[in-house]
């Protein structure tokens, strides 16, 4: 089992979700090169620069990660290098600094902790602030989509990316709602939402919930986002033993995460004397489960960190096989 930090937050205001086991699944060795592709607040980028000696390099789209990851950097001189940029593009980025392989990759799928508190990001309904959304410099933003989408395409948004039964009743109370003025506040469409959305008995979440996923999740394009990071994770590593852990935290994701590693798990079908020997071998698995359910974490840790509660934990280790022929930028 891989040595952890005696107190991994308290370096930060922000506890990473499932530490010890992302950590024990990257199992990180000394001399090899390990990708932090949601450096966020840098949880797990620090434990992995303490459990071995070892390289991190640090990828984020947020311009305050970044600032967040060069001060880090600085504790840990020649071992961290924080690069500007989405994790699905990680194989280029490190390609672009003479990067070509990696012994592990982690990925820590959606909003971090400090964007949510950050009421100028527009991210959370809990505080009043900007309709943005976004986790990078670029793009539309929130505001943009809710004031000048279609009807059928915010009630798609809501419905497909925050599973809102409820989503063409509050696309056309939106489309109602902008006629009088534009909705550029998050508590002004929270407040929205909630006039038209009734929380059920017993339901513990806000009913604005499911419609603000589903906007930030098409804003930053987070599926489309990451489907791209795996296959670049995949090709980033090449060796044997390279390790791949992804921790998601609703159904969407998970989905999306336990879809690429069965593909990338799964035996080849067996051989017809009809099958090309070139199409049977170009099926050889290239990742192995590390584990066959995903984990989830202890009672302690959700009773600690509420945004735990809901963290599902995938991890797999590369084969020896080459990169799987339906992943790449053009599979995503």
């Amino acid at each position: 089992m891989t040595d952890h930090p005696a107190n991994p937050a308290a370096a930060s205001p922000h506890i990473p979700v499932l530490l010890h086991e992302v950590i024990d699944a990257l199992a990180p060795q000394d001399g090899g090169v390990y990708v932090d592709g949601t450096f966020g607040a840098g949880g797990y980028t620090r434990a992995i620069l303490e459990a071995a000696d070892c390289r991190v390099w640090g990828i984020d789209r947020d311009p305050a990660a970044i600032e967040r990851g060069r001060a880090l950097a600085e504790q840990f001189p020649g071992r961290l290098e924080i690069v500007e940029g989405c994790f699905g593009d990680m194989d280029r980025l490190l390609a672009e600094r003479g990067v070509a392989g990696v012994d592990g990759v982690a990925l820590d799928i959606g909003v971090s902790s400090p964007q949510i508190d950050e009421p100028e990001r527009g991210f959370s309904f809990r505080f009043d602030g900007p309709l943005d959304m976004r986790m990078g410099r670029s793009g539309p933003t929130a505001a943009d989509v809710v004031n000048h989408a279609s009807e059928a395409e915010l009630a798609d948004i809501f419905y497909h990316y925050g599973e809102e039964r409820m989503a063409r009743r509050v696309a056309r109370a939106i489309v109602a709602a902008r006629l009088t003025a534009p909705i550029e506040r998050t508590r002004q469409l929270a407040e929205l939402i909630r006039s038209v959305v009734p929380k059920g008995k017993g339901d513990a979440i806000d009913s604005a919930t499911r419609s603000f996923q589903g906007l930030r999740i098409h804003v930053n394009d987070e599926l489309g986002e990451l489907r791209r990071g795996l296959a670049a994770a995949e090709s980033l590593l090449k060796a044997p033993g390279g390790r791949l852990a992804v921790v998601s935290f609703h159904s969407l994701e998970d989905r999306e995460v336990k879809t690429f590693l069965k593909d990338r798990s799964s035996p080849p079908a067996a051989p017809s004397r009809h099958t090309p020997v070139a199409a049977a071998t170009a099926h050889i698995p290239s990742f192995r489960l590390l584990g066959r359910k995903p984990v989830g974490p202890s009672e302690a840790e959700a009773r600690q960190n509420p945004r735990a509660r809901s963290a599902r934990l995938r991890a797999a280790e590369r084969t020896a096989a080459p990169m799987f022929p339906a992943s790449g930028k053009e599979a995503a």
